[in-house]
């Protein structure tokens, strides 16, 4: 889930905000809103080789996913603690449900698994290890609130046993012919519980335990666009982002012959960098701030959103559209996920990080991306 940059000062009241300012605030809210130059060379280059589409369109999306982070905060900051968590739960991973939801449509089952899987392992191992190594320079160590660290890595722990459990299922019932459609039959049961458990830790996180969540925040946030320009902004650029999602979607088929890549490792390790560009950069800036409860709230729970909200709502949607998307992945994907959430529970159990702890979490990403590149394709 991404954080904003733009904080509004406390002499700026509210009835100061103009449409005027509003648009400014929008324009300045983060450096990376240079990269909107590519919003309409991709669009004007969509005819172009699928190499060219898929790069354009894959730099534009990442100041549209920053830009939509932050017209979810300012309408979250007009909220109540609960509705904003709620617009964040929504919106924090939209760029990745788009994706998902486009490939899931074109019927690209291992494109939107391996974008799940890669979501989930770019925000505990690339995201938090960044934060680890670049909060720790100059530290001795960093402290969080491990308790809170140590729930969430639980609620993460139960999306790998949700991966665990259909796999264990096909070796075990495998040439029987009630395996297919028992696996589907699970598949739609656990995305069903998932959101229920998803809908409990919401009111866990707001409601009787909030203050293990509280965030460090040395000044009160106030709303920095008018509610028109928040909501329209929103709508404007998720449309913006589908119109770029459906292209990048429609090119990986030529990308992976011309890049000698396989769908596997381009929807688990190229396509999750666009969608968390914008918790890159935020986690970072927050880790060099010595803000690490910040830090591990972006990166552990975007990753439970991706486990617990996202994937459940595109099981259920391949179900209402016949789409046959289950929670059975692949074996050595499955052992990848398991292995990675236990290192990272290790990690982060003392409630305390070092550079050398980010440094070994980078290791891991590395060594995962490149076992995703060299694998065969099944």
């Amino acid at each position: 889930m991404s954080e904003r940059e733009h904080l509004l000062p406390h002499h700026q009241v509210e009835n100061e905000v103009t449409f005027k300012s509003s648009c400014m605030s929008v324009l300045k809210s983060s450096y990376i809103n240079w990269l909107l130059v590519f919003v309409p060379f991709a669009l004007l280059f969509s005819d172009a080789s699928d190499s060219v589409v898929f790069s354009l369109n894959f730099i534009a999306i990442i100041p549209l996913a920053k830009l939509l982070g932050f017209a979810t905060e300012e309408i979250a900051l007009r909220c109540g603690s609960v509705i904003g968590s709620l617009l964040n739960a929504t919106f924090g991973n939209a760029v990745e449900l788009i994706l998902a939801l486009i490939a899931l449509k074109q019927g690209m089952i291992r494109v939107v698994q391996a974008s799940i899987l890669g979501s989930i392992l770019s925000n505990i191992l690339l995201v938090l290890g960044c934060c680890f190594l670049f909060g720790g320079i100059g530290r001795s160590e960093q402290s969080f609130n491990a308790t809170a660290a140590q729930t969430n890595t639980s609620l993460l722990a139960l999306t790998t046993l949700s991966l665990l459990i259909p796999a264990a299922f096909s070796a075990t019932a495998a040439g029987t012919k009630e395996v297919d459609n028992g696996i589907i039959n699970l598949s739609h049961g656990t995305a069903i519980i998932l959101l229920i458990v998803y809908g409990l830790y919401l009111v866990f996180q707001l409601k009787t335990h909030t203050a293990l969540f509280e965030d460090e925040a040395d000044e009160e946030e106030k709303p920095s666009t008018t509610v028109f320009v928040s909501v329209g902004s929103l709508l404007l650029i998720a449309c913006f982002i589908a119109l770029h999602a459906e292209h990048l979607v429609g090119a990986i088929d030529g990308v992976v012959d011309t890049w000698g890549l396989n769908q596997t490792f381009v929807g688990l390790i190229i396509l999750p960098l666009v969608g968390n560009a914008a918790e890159h950069v935020s986690s970072v800036t927050f880790a060099m701030k010595n803000k690490m409860n910040l830090c591990i709230g972006i990166a552990i729970s975007s990753s439970l959103q991706i486990g617990l909200l996202v994937c459940p709502i595109l099981v259920l949607t391949g179900w209402f559209i016949d789409v046959q998307l289950t929670f059975f992945f692949e074996v050595f994907e499955t052992v990848i996920l398991f292995a990675s959430v236990m290192i990272v529970n290790y990690l982060i159990a003392d409630g305390k990080s070092n550079w050398l702890e980010g440094a070994l979490l980078l290791a891991v990403y590395t060594i995962v991306a490149m076992a995703f590149f060299y694998h065969p394709v099944v």
